[in-house]
């Protein structure tokens, strides 16, 4: 019995070395991964300023109004810059045919499973396209306010979208994303009076994460703040 006892406890302590084990391999591959994403996003930006394009990255929820607050800067910088958006999305290329039709080239990349563009997808588009055709490239990442958080992509700077139906606790709960981007907009606060949201605990949680973060305030729909993103991208 006691023979038993013991082949049972030592049973369990393999497993728990060997459930150690494989813990230590995840994380060291998540490290790689991140190292080389990183290594690959320097790559991109250098890339891109060879050929003097500037780049930004949005992110965002679904539904914040990522792709109305591309339609209505686009429709603005396209009349005197040729602009690249890549839309990344799980699947369809709804976005990108919606932006496309301000004048501006699109690409669209469909992650399948995957909840975030990296790098990699990136690099891909950068080495087989013309860049001497672009000043400005604009990336819409997949709608979400976490994996996004992970992975750098190259661009100059990034821009986060969030907006008063997400509840004025959504930048608290999500202060990555704001800490890793350097303009925060705050999106449908046209809706504020009718949700009762606290827009002034979203503009200060997001400064308090960020005090270098530079907070719009925005309606796509009524056009509020959208001049204020353009000149804010200082091109």
């Amino acid at each position: 019995m006691k023979d038993q006892e013991y082949e049972r406890v030592m049973e369990l302590e393999s497993r728990k070395l060997a459930q150690e084990h494989n813990r230590q391999i995840i994380i060291q591959t998540q490290k790689e991964v991140e190292k080389n994403n990183d290594s690959i996003a320097e790559l991109i930006n250098n890339k891109l300023h060879e050929h003097n394009i500037k780049s930004f990255d949005i992110v965002g929820a679904i539904g914040a109004g990522k792709t109305a607050i591309l339609e209505k800067i686009t429709d603005i910088l396209s009349q005197k810059y040729k602009i690249l958006v890549i839309c990344g999305d799980i699947t369809t290329r709804v976005d990108a045919d919606r932006i496309q039709k301000k004048n501006v080239d699109t690409i669209q990349i469909n992650t399948g499973r995957e909840c975030a563009l990296n790098a990699y997808y990136i690099l891909k588009i950068v080495k087989n396209i013309d860049l001497k055709k672009y000043n400005l490239i604009f990336i819409e990442n997949v709608g979400n306010l976490i994996c996004p958080a992970e992975f750098q992509l190259g661009m100059d700077k990034r821009i986060i979208i969030v907006s008063t139906t997400e509840g004025e606790w959504v930048i608290e709960k999500h202060p990555l994303l704001f800490r890793m981007s350097e303009i925060a907009i705050i999106n449908k606060i046209d809706l504020k009076e009718r949700l009762g949201t606290d827009l002034d605990k979203m503009v200060n949680d997001a400064k308090e994460i960020n005090p270098n973060i530079k907070v719009i305030l925005t309606s796509a729909k009524n056009n509020e703040g959208i001049e204020e993103i353009v000149k804010e991208l200082n091109l």
